[in-house]
């Protein structure tokens, strides 16, 4: 079963996420903010990260950048998740280290095809 960390500071977006991946047989852990997920990326090693961008404190692009420059943690896929739909923000999101990116609101059938899609060897 693949562990998936899902970064983001908003309960509800959280809750969604997290139902609709269980829903299809991931383990779910969650951090409230960039900090607190390379804590627990360091610590735990998840499969897939769905990173939020605008959190308290750092902010996903940082934490995405911090963690794809790490030798220790940059082979594990980010997936960010965003409520900003500009074109600059997708670009620069890939810049930092993300794999893909999908903007809110997103179905738990995408949510869950884009996860599995992004767990896939290659």
């Amino acid at each position: 079963m693949a562990r998936i960390l899902i970064v983001d500071d908003s309960p509800t977006e959280v809750f969604q996420m997290r139902k609709a991946l269980e829903a299809g047989g991931f383990e779910v852990d969650t951090a409230a903010d960039g900090a607190e997920a390379i804590r627990k990326v360091q610590a735990e090693r998840p499969d897939l990260i769905l990173m939020d961008i605008v959190m308290p404190g750092m902010d996903g692009f940082r934490a995405t950048r911090q963690l794809s420059k790490d030798p220790d943690t940059r082979a594990i896929p980010i997936i960010v998740i965003t409520g900003k739909e500009g074109e600059s923000d997708r670009v620069w999101a890939m810049r930092q280290g993300a794999v893909d990116v999908l903007v809110k609101p997103v179905s738990p059938e995408r949510l869950r095809e884009r996860a599995q899609a992004a767990l896939l060897p290659g």
